[in-house]
């Protein structure tokens, strides 16, 4: 392991990773104090511990929240894996940093976004953005290992 955080290039990537995954468990926080204040449970039992079973229901901001998780799950996932990989393959420290820069602040921006209401396009850009900065890794990835296949 000590070998592999000498990688410049592969330390980057997992400072931002962390930063990433610090988000999404402040996005899961945010999701559960949403439904402590607006008494907004997904389960029964839950409900019925927080003053009863007419709290099992949805609430409008809580699936804003719940929604800006889920896709931190569906974008930020993948990232850690393409992020990883690329990192391995020996690439431009610059370059690197800029892929793992853009896809944070595109992450961070979609978030932001989401929980806000942002007008439209902002969160379909952010999401763009950091969508475009992963399959460029990905691609790079596919080349450096094409070879190999």
């Amino acid at each position: 392991m000590e070998t592999l955080l000498n990688n410049q290039v592969f330390s980057c990537f997992v400072f931002y990773a962390v930063l990433l995954l610090l988000k999404m468990y402040s996005i899961a926080i945010i999701v559960g104090q949403l439904r402590l204040r607006k008494k907004s449970f997904a389960n029964p039992e839950d409900a019925l511990r927080h003053g009863g079973l007419q709290f099992f229901r949805q609430d409008s901001d809580v699936e804003r929240a719940r929604r800006a998780h889920l896709n931190d799950l569906e974008t930020i996932l993948p990232f850690l894996f393409i992020g990883a990989v690329y990192s391995l393959t020996g690439p431009s420290l610059f370059v690197a940093r800029l892929h793992f820069l853009v896809f944070f602040l595109a992450r961070l921006l979609h978030s932001l976004a989401y929980l806000f209401a942002l007008k439209a396009p902002t969160r379909s850009v952010a999401y763009s953005v950091g969508l475009l900065s992963c399959v460029i890794m990905a691609v790079q990835v596919l080349m450096a290992v094409a070879s190999y296949a």
